[in-house]
């Protein structure tokens, strides 16, 4: 048998060939080689993809070629009296499967070699590639070319770049585009930036802050009115002042009306209009005030809220007072608007509007002293008939 070194050539021993290929896989990697060859003209290129002989497409040339399997990896049965006259050079290569997706090369692979024996019998002709620190994943090992008319085996050991596919086109195989890879996942969103939960203070006429919905709903809705109530008598009398919330309301569907202790308008938490006062602090004991509550689970069904504080007993003093009005909700900053600057000669003070802004809580500073809730009501644009009432 002649081994034969790279670039050096012999004459085939014979008209019918058996040109084989060996390897072993590097142990643990899951590498996986084949074994092509391809038909080409004098052109260097192949006369259509039926050329190309491989696994899948195991015989070619009339007849004059066609892929076997058995030991090592692979062979090629080849009768050079079949080829058609056209065909000058049959290449034999091996490529790594999955090169690039699995980041292989063909170094993976140990004691490559191809041989060419007559059919039926020992090999006559061999070369061994070196690989090892190969960085194709493709190589053509040999190639059978024809000479003056006579032909021969040459150990070529040529490299190439990019595996199976590109190492065909070189050849003139149409090659259907692999789909490109799917693009990498975007990366998950930052997450939200932590609520900032200090204390928002509305202190100039018309001032606004929109809060957007952290979940589903915005959960309850707090209103609490606190003040300073003045001294009560022993006998009665006194400064002491009676100090009321209260709130116009408008839904979503149209009604309009009053929450207030005036009345004994308490409203509702759980049904319409999903706010309620809770209760009246007529003694002014109650150290947390008055405090109204909105449901914020039926954020959808409320339009705009007006909030004022009604003097209902007692000489009209807003200095004295000292109110403020602290809105809370879950996962939300609160927010304080203080009744600063008060008119002593009006009893009720519009404090802050509160409206449904596309689903957003948008509240606004009012903080005007006006004689009742009639003028409020005007000056707001609610459209209540409004009748004298007192609480009992």
């Amino acid at each position: 048998m002649t081994d034969l070194q790279q670039g050096g050539n012999a004459a085939v021993p014979g008209d019918t060939l058996t040109v084989a290929f060996a390897w072993t896989p590097a142990a643990g990697r899951d590498v996986d080689a084949d074994a092509s060859a391809y038909l080409l003209t004098a052109s260097g290129k192949v006369r259509s993809d039926a050329d190309m002989i491989f696994y899948n497409q195991p015989q070619g040339g009339g007849g004059g070629i066609r892929f076997v399997t058995g030991s090592g990896r692979g062979a090629f049965e080849v009768d050079l009296q079949c080829l058609p006259a056209e065909i000058e050079r049959i290449v034999f290569c091996a490529t790594i499967h999955e090169a690039q997706a699995k980041g292989q090369t063909l170094a993976l692979i140990d004691g490559a070699s191809i041989s060419v024996a007559p059919v039926g019998g020992s090999s006559a002709l061999s070369f061994r590639p070196a690989l090892a620190g190969a960085s194709e994943a493709a190589m053509t090992f040999g190639e059978l070319y024809r000479r003056n008319g006579q032909w021969k085996f040459r150990a070529v050991g040529q490299g190439f770049n990019g595996g199976l596919a590109p190492l065909a086109r070189s050849f003139g195989i149409d090659v259907a585009e692999e789909a490109p890879a799917a693009p990498p996942p975007p990366p998950p969103p930052p997450p939200p930036p932590p609520v900032n939960l200090s204390k928002v203070s509305l202190e100039k006429p018309g001032q606004t802050i929109s809060l957007e919905k952290r979940g589903a709903h915005f959960g309850e809705i707090s209103i609490n009115l606190n003040w300073s109530r003045g001294r009560k008598g022993f006998f009665g009398g006194g400064s002491a002042i009676d100090l009321d919330l209260g709130c116009l309301f408008e839904l979503a569907d149209g009604r309009k009306g009053v929450v207030q202790a005036l009345g004994n308008v308490f409203g509702a938490f759980a049904e319409p209009p999903y706010i309620a006062l809770s209760g009246d602090d007529r003694t002014g004991d109650v150290s947390q005030g008055e405090t109204m509550r909105i449901n914020g689970a039926h954020w959808n069904s409320i339009r705009r809220i007006a909030v004022f504080a009604n003097i209902y007993d007692g000489v009209p003093n807003w200095q004295q007072t000292d109110g403020v009005v602290l809105v809370t909700m879950p996962d939300q900053p609160p927010i304080e608007v203080r009744m600063t600057e008060g008119r002593n000669d009006r009893r009720l003070c519009g404090i802050v509007l509160i409206e449904n802004d596309v689903g957003r809580l948008k509240a606004t500073r009012i903080v005007d002293y006006v004689r009742d809730q009639k003028v409020l009501d005007d000056s707001l644009g609610w459209g209540l008939r409004w009748v004298a009432g007192r609480k009992d």
